[in-house]
C-alpha cells in the first residue's frame, strides 16, 4: 500500500510539473508576443522585426524550460535522463498556442489580437496563421529524432548547436536583409505562387552565426569532429535557408542541421 501510495503522489507531482511547465512556456512566450504587438501598434515597428524576437523565444524557451523542469521523477528508464515521451509533449504543446489566435478568438479578444499582430507580416495574409502553425509543427517533428537520439548518448545539450544557428541566425536575416540587403534573390512560399524576396547579406547571418556557433560548442567535439563540423554545417545550413520555402525555412533548417550533426556524432571520430 505505501508503494502504490508513493508511486501515486509521484505520478502527481509530475502531472503538475507538467502542467506548471506549459502555463510558464505560455505565459513567457504570451508577454513576448504582447510587447512585440504593442511596438507594432504603438510605435510602427515593422512586424519583421516583432516577428523575429517571437521566432526566437519560441524555438528557445520550450527547450530551455523542458531541460532544466523536466520532472525529476521522469527519466528514460534506466535513471540516466528524462522521459523521451514527456518531452515530446512539452514541444507539442507550443503548437496549442496558436489556437488563441484564431480569428473568432482573437477579434473578441483585445490584448490576443494585439499579440497577434506581432507575426501578422502584412505580405503574408492570409497565410500568416497557417505558415507559422505548419512551421512549427514541422520544427518539433523533425526535432524529435535528433532529441531522442542525443539523449541516448547523454548530449541533450548540442540541441543548441541548431536552436541557436535557427533563433540567431534565421531571427537576424530578414531584418538585416531588410536593413543592409542589396543582393536580392527569390524564394517561393506554400499555397501561393507569389514570389518574396531574400538577400545575400540576410543567408550570410545564418553562415556567421553558424561558425560562431560551431566554435563555441567546440570542446564538445573530437578534433576531427569539430572540423568537419565547421566546414559543412555553416555552409549547408546557409543553402537551406537560402531555398527554403518562404516562411518555412525553420524546418529545412532543423532537417539539415540534425542529419549533419547526427552523421558527425554517429560515424566520426
Amino acid at each position: 500500500m505505501g508503494l502504490y501510495t508513493s508511486k501515486s503522489f509521484m505520478e502527481v507531482n509530475i502531472l503538475i510539473d507538467f502542467i506548471m511547465n506549459i502555463i510558464i512556456k505560455f505565459g513567457l512566450n504570451f508577454v513576448i508576443w504582447y510587447l512585440g504587438g504593442l511596438l507594432v501598434l504603438k510605435k510602427g515597428v515593422k512586424t519583421n522585426y516583432t516577428r523575429k524576437i517571437n521566432h526566437f523565444s519560441l524555438l528557445f524557451i520550450p527547450f530551455l524550460l523542458d531541460m532544466i523542469r523536466i520532472p525529476s521523477g521522469s527519466s528514460n528508464g534506466n535513471g540516466n535522463g528524462p522521459d523521451l515521451f514527456i518531452f515530446i509533449i512539452n514541444l507539442l504543446s507550443g503548437l496549442s498556442y496558436f489556437i488563441f489566435f484564431i480569428k473568432p478568438i482573437r477579434k473578441r479578444v483585445n490584448m490576443i489580437n494585439t499579440a497577434f499582430l506581432s507575426i501578422d507580416r502584412p505580405e503574408d495574409r492570409p497565410y500568416t496563421l497557417l505558415w507559422i502553425t505548419t512551421q512549427t509543427a514541422a520544427n518539433f517533428f523533425v526535432t524529435i529524432p535528433l532529441s531522442a537520439y542525443l539523449m541516448s548518448i547523454n548530449r541533450m545539450e548540442l540541441i543548441f548547436i541548431i536552436i541557436l544557428i535557427n533563433g540567431i541566425g534565421d531571427g537576424l536575416a530578414e531584418p538585416v536583409g531588410i536593413r543592409f540587403g542589396k543582393h536580392k534573390y527569390k524564394t517561393y512560399a506554400l499555397f501561393t505562387k507569389k514570389k518574396y524576396e531574400r538577400s545575400v547579406e540576410g543567408s550570410a547571418c545564418v553562415f556567421i552565426t553558424a561558425l560562431i556557433t560551431i566554435i563555441v560548442f567546440g570542446p564538445s567535439f573530437s578534433p576531427i569532429q569539430f572540423i568537419i563540423a565547421l566546414i559543412t554545417i555553416p555552409i549547408l545550413m546557409t543553402l537551406a535557408e537560402a531555398f527554403a520555402p518562404h516562411s518555412w525555412d525553420n524546418p529545412f533548417l532543423f532537417l539539415v542541421g540534425e542529419i549533419l550533426l547526427f552523421l558527425i556524432l554517429q560515424f566520426v571520430i
